[in-house]
């Protein structure tokens, strides 16, 4: 059986070879992720993981007897280092700002709730359009463009937190309106 670092020798030339690396480690990069953060990042992260091995295939140094496992691990912890320092710059700009902190874990009333979306389409569109356009702009940017608040301000010519605020209120101001078609 070839070794960890025979494959990875091969997969610089042949995309195979690093298949064989990914059906070796992955489940135990998974399992390794999920024990760490939640699952939906966990798959994230061990998809990241090997996203970087692949750009990496030149730098990897067989150090420990032909395994791969060591270099692997060492990006994985790497990036949940990485998804941790994001998440608590996040939350503290969140708390800055006196946004709410939400979990997005599973939520079957919340799945219920995008069930019922088809049905609220005219209420938001009517909602949508009785916001005010700095908002609705912001709001646009933010949830339909999936932007970084960065970018939204940057294309408002706003700081970071007037944008937030922004979409704060949008968000604010349609949930008002929409409590009525909600029922």
């Amino acid at each position: 059986m070839e070794t960890d670092a025979e494959l990875v020798r091969r997969a610089r030339r042949n995309p195979d070879a690093f298949g064989e690396l990914y059906r070796r480690h992955a489940a135990a990069l998974h399992a390794f992720m999920r024990g760490k953060t939640p699952d939906f990042v966990a798959v994230e992260l061990v998809a990241e993981t090997f996203a970087q091995a692949a750009l990496g295939l030149g730098r990897f140094r067989d150090e420990a007897d032909g395994s791969a496992a060591p270099w692997l691990f060492g990006i994985a912890r790497n990036l949940v280092h990485r998804y941790y320092e994001r998440e608590r710059v996040d939350d503290r700009a969140r708390r800055r700002l006196g946004m709410p902190i939400r979990s997005y874990d599973l939520d079957l009333d919340a799945v219920d709730a995008r069930v019922d979306a088809e049905r609220l389409a005219p209420a938001l569109s009517t909602a949508l359009d009785a916001l005010p356009e700095t908002q609705r702009e912001a709001l646009e940017l933010r949830v339909v463009g999936e932007l970084p608040y960065h970018d939204v301000a940057e294309r408002l010519g706003v700081s970071e937190g007037a944008a937030r605020i922004r979409v704060l209120r949008a968000l604010d101001s349609l949930t008002k309106l929409l409590k009525g078609a909600v029922t």
